[in-house]
């Protein structure tokens, strides 16, 4: 299972705004079991799916090099349930960015009709917490892509955004290592395999 609460961007503009989009299905896992009889979607996973639209707002900025994670819920009012076959709209806006993180507003409704209200702290994470990156790149960058983010990104200005070049040039690296390992190492023909 991936663990994303977001199904696609409809809008971002760089360190100002993003909307996304999640579908709620009655198949998902995040139902069964959570208020038996009275299914809907958990308030926890609302405020997780605001956390990644704002977290990829605020860190897109600086190529998605930054560590960026939840620091902070300072305000989660919710006004309704979300049931099976709802499809949520979430809007984060940011309301400030300093060198250490981030404060977003956050608001979900389904057809205007408001879910939920919703503050969220981001700390920029420091060399202190390791070099690695949370997410290797290739995979944030293929993650990007389902989700449409650069179909719809745009800077202040309104000019489009583009995969960062250290992502592209991971993603090659990635492609070229796999190609090279099934070069030294070819799978067998389905006729090897049965021993015919």
């Amino acid at each position: 299972m991936r663990w994303f609460w977001i199904d696609r961007f409809l809008e971002f503009v760089r360190d100002t705004r993003a909307v996304t989009i999640k579908n709620i299905c009655f198949g998902e896992e995040s139902l069964d079991d959570y208020l038996p009889g009275h299914p809907h979607y958990p308030h926890s996973l609302m405020i997780e799916g605001m956390a990644q639209t704002g977290g990829l707002l605020v860190s897109e900025a600086e190529g998605f090099t930054r560590k960026t994670v939840l620091a902070k819920v300072s305000k989660a009012t919710f006004h309704d349930l979300v049931v099976p076959g709802d499809c949520i709209r979430l809007t984060a806006i940011v309301q400030d960015k300093q060198p250490t993180g981030a404060v977003v507003q956050g608001h979900i409704e389904i057809d205007g009709r408001p879910i939920a209200d919703l503050e969220l702290w981001f700390a920029f994470l420091d060399e202190r917490f390791g070099e690695t990156a949370l997410f290797p790149p290739e995979d944030l960058l293929r993650t990007l892509r389902v989700l449409r983010l650069f179909d719809v990104a745009v800077d202040q200005n309104g000019n489009r955004i583009h995969a960062p070049a250290h992502m592209l040039d991971a993603e090659h690296q990635a492609a070229a290592a796999i190609r090279a390992a099934l070069q030294n190492n070819p799978s067998p023909k389905p006729s090897e395999s049965i021993g015919t």
